[in-house]
């Protein structure tokens, strides 16, 4: 029986970002709609469950398999309004279309997306008004009726 194998960790390439200042959100839809970021929750990749594969040929260990396909978890985040937002929000809900997390270095990630769902927070005296999205991934092109994964954007040149 072959054993895993130690694999050293070596130093990674590239630049890790050092703040996460300024990510924002831009929807094909209404890339000016009046909200300001405050935070913003880029997509993650999620590789599904492993898949059972314990038979009654196991002698110690349970064992399991990858999935194949991926998930591109959604997007959240919180930001101050304008309340005159309110039309344009209500017409982007659940509409399909191409979205886009501008990172601080300039990189981009866009995919196929929709506005899932907005609330607003409590309003107080002294405290900044927000509300909070989240944007379902569709990884769907609308127009071709295809099967569309991510597309990153690397930034290009320096900050």
């Amino acid at each position: 029986m072959a054993a895993p194998v130690n694999t050293p960790r070596t130093k990674p390439s590239g630049f890790k970002l050092e703040d996460g200042y300024r990510t924002t959100i831009a929807f094909s839809l209404n890339p000016a709609v009046q909200i300001w970021e405050k935070t913003v929750k880029p997509p993650g990749i999620d590789g599904g469950d492993p898949i059972p594969q314990t038979t009654m040929h196991n002698d110690k260990w349970r064992t399991f398999a990858p999935k194949r396909l991926l998930t591109l978890t959604e997007v959240s985040g919180k930001a101050g309004y304008d309340p005159h937002v309110y039309p344009g929000l209500i017409a982007m809900i659940n509409l399909p279309c191409s979205v886009t997390v501008h990172f601080p270095d300039n990189a981009q990630i866009s995919f196929y997306g929709f506005l899932q769902k907005v609330e607003v927070d409590e309003h107080e005296e002294g405290v900044m008004p927000e509300l909070n999205y989240t944007i379902g991934i569709t990884n769907w092109d609308y127009t071709n009726f295809v099967e569309a994964g991510p597309l990153y954007t690397d930034a290009s040149g320096t900050l």
